[in-house]
């Protein structure tokens, strides 16, 4: 049975940082790229972030790269993303999943999505 369960989401006021976590169980993680979305109430699902299967490569969306940094612990089958310098634009549920391909132009998207995560919510208050 595959799992995919985010967690460290939360409220934190603008300029603050967050660590999100993702743990994976039922597939061979380091068999996939992964990669976070991110979901505001009324817009589509966005990717934002890859990194590649050893963690080699990482890509980020334009709303994102400068503040955010996606690692890996292939040991541990968990994903991170760790967001500085957050902004009430971040305000999203924060989705984790396995991905056959990241992007180098967007980072990574939706049709390229093997397996989800329920998704934990972020909120940056003003």
């Amino acid at each position: 049975q595959v799992t995919v369960v985010e967690s460290g989401g939360g409220l934190v006021q603008a300029g603050g940082s967050l660590r999100l976590s993702c743990t994976a169980s039922g597939f061979a993680f380091d068999y996939y790229r992964m990669g976070w979305f991110r979901q505001a109430p009324g817009n589509a699902r966005e990717g934002i972030s890859c990194i590649t299967r050893a963690g080699d490569s990482t890509y980020y969306s334009d709303s994102v790269r400068g503040r955010a940094t996606i690692s890996r612990d292939n040991a541990k089958n968990t994903l991170y993303l760790q967001m500085n310098s957050l902004k009430p634009d971040d305000t999203a549920m924060y989705y984790c999943a396995a991905v056959l391909y990241c992007d180098t132009v967007v980072a990574v998207t939706t049709r390229r999505v093997k397996y989800w995560g329920q998704g934990t919510q972020v909120t940056v208050s003003s």
